[in-house]
């Protein structure tokens, strides 16, 4: 077997990326990032796109700075389907990460659907705790293509980020 490299990269994630980022959810998905790139332009959130030398996508995630005081808190996190447990989540995770501690912030938050427990190992295995659970709910469209209320339930889980990315 041969081990294939891909060499990364972070960036901003920007508004004709979208068109390439049908992996990552339905249309009202999309929309969704739409709107939350336009609070990234106000500084209220960090969107990453984690890109391999083409620059098209192959990982996606927010951080959001408004939603706990003093937290980054991250969110909407997806990779490709076909490139899963390959390190990409690792690294767009430590992406954001350090965008987070360049604003002096020094706590990391997320939520973790339940029924996710691939996820959940993947946070653990970088240091996340968890510390609560509270239910969460988004619009997404159903097989009718009409719009219904998702809830699940989250596992609350944070790390704590002070020194840890001195050397990352």
């Amino acid at each position: 077997m041969t081990d294939v490299v891909l060499k990364l990269s972070a960036r901003d994630l920007v508004p004709g990326d979208l068109e390439s980022c049908g992996w990552s959810g339905s249309p009202l998905h999309l929309e969704n990032i739409a709107g939350q790139l336009a609070r990234a332009r106000r500084g209220e959130v960090d969107y990453l796109a984690v890109c391999p030398p083409s620059g098209v996508p192959v990982a996606i995630g927010g951080v959001d700075y408004g939603a706990r005081e003093g937290v980054g808190t991250l969110w909407q996190l997806a990779v490709h389907p076909a490139l899963q447990s390959c390190g990409i989540g690792t690294f767009l995770i430590g992406a954001a990460e350090r965008r987070i501690a360049s604003r002096g912030l020094r706590r990391a938050e997320l939520g973790v659907e339940e029924d996710n427990p691939r996820a959940r190992a993947l946070y653990e295995r970088l240091g996340y705790v968890a510390y609560g659970r509270q239910p969460d709910s988004w619009d997404e469209l159903a097989p009718d293509r009409s719009v219904r209320r998702y809830e699940t339930m989250c596992t609350l889980m944070a790390r704590d980020l002070g020194g840890a990315l001195a050397a990352g």
